[in-house]
């Protein structure tokens, strides 16, 4: 987020953690589904956008505005998160329907962190994503802008239910639809790495030509901590294609001690 944003995404924020320290996990979940709801019909109406982030109004007025439009349909929590947040100064219309589909995540994962199903749910999204991308057709069909959002939400249904936790087959479904305006695949890694930052982690995508043992994952794990400061969540991909060694990136960091990248520099530096 820009820091415009950041700063009015922030009333909202803190707003929802004070509600998530006193609610249980299927509150807040309901909560979440309806700032959720909410972001869908911000996404339908335009004018509704630009009326809610037009900075020539003043803020009571917004949040006035968003009250009088949820009165009634939605729980008084809900309604007192989005007058928070509409209430912020924002950058542009989109960034308002940013700000809204990121307090429904984020309440998603307040409400699967309260229930104890946080990291399940991390490493779920990440699992998902690798049997997409293991599967052409099925990469195709869910990166597929052109198909219904409704039809690829419902084939990630097909896909996961009963075999994920609720929270990540509604997160799923929120990648498939484009999160922030992103794709699937770029969508689904943000998600993975919003949930890792609520456990204070950051994520580390590793590429070995085989798979670790334990103990190799506990160092490398342990070395990363050491490097960046904090815990660290390893997600790793077996590629034989890499010949040997392992690839890491963390954020935009790239470590790359892989066979393939040391040969491919090996026929660049004999050809010339």
């Amino acid at each position: 987020m820009e820091a415009i944003n950041r700063e009015a995404y922030g009333a909202a924020a803190d707003k929802l953690a004070e509600f998530s320290a006193g609610a249980d996990a299927q509150r807040i979940s309901a909560v979440a589904d309806e700032v959720l709801a909410v972001a869908d019909l911000l996404r339908r109406e335009p004018r509704l956008r630009r009326a809610l982030a037009d900075p020539a109004r003043p803020a009571d007025e917004r949040a006035e505005l968003i009250r009088s439009i949820l009165s009634g349909k939605v729980s008084d929590e809900t309604t007192g998160l989005l007058a928070a947040l509409v209430g912020g100064r924002w950058s542009g219309p989109g960034a308002l329907l940013d700000g809204t589909e990121r307090l429904g995540v984020d309440a998603l994962l307040a409400g699967a962190d309260r229930a104890g199903d946080l990291a399940d749910v991390e490493d779920e999204l990440f699992r998902f994503g690798q049997v997409v991308s293991g599967d052409p057709r099925l990469a195709s069909a869910m990166a597929d802008s052109t198909a219904p959002a409704g039809a690829r939400g419902e084939l990630v249904g097909d896909l996961l239910k009963g075999k994920a936790k609720a929270a990540t087959l509604r997160l799923a479904q929120l990648a498939v639809a484009g999160f922030g305006g992103r794709g699937f695949d770029a969508s689904l890694a943000r998600l993975v790495e919003l949930a890792a930052s609520r456990r204070d982690r950051s994520v580390a995508y590793v590429t070995s030509a085989v798979a670790l043992t334990d103990a190799e994952e506990e160092r490398l794990a342990a070395r990363l901590k050491e490097l960046y400061g904090r815990g660290v969540s390893l997600k790793i991909d077996v590629d034989p294609r890499i010949i040997g060694g392992m690839r890491v990136k963390v954020g935009s960091d790239l470590y790359d001690g892989t066979v393939a990248r040391r040969l491919a520099e090996a026929r660049t530096a004999l050809a010339k």
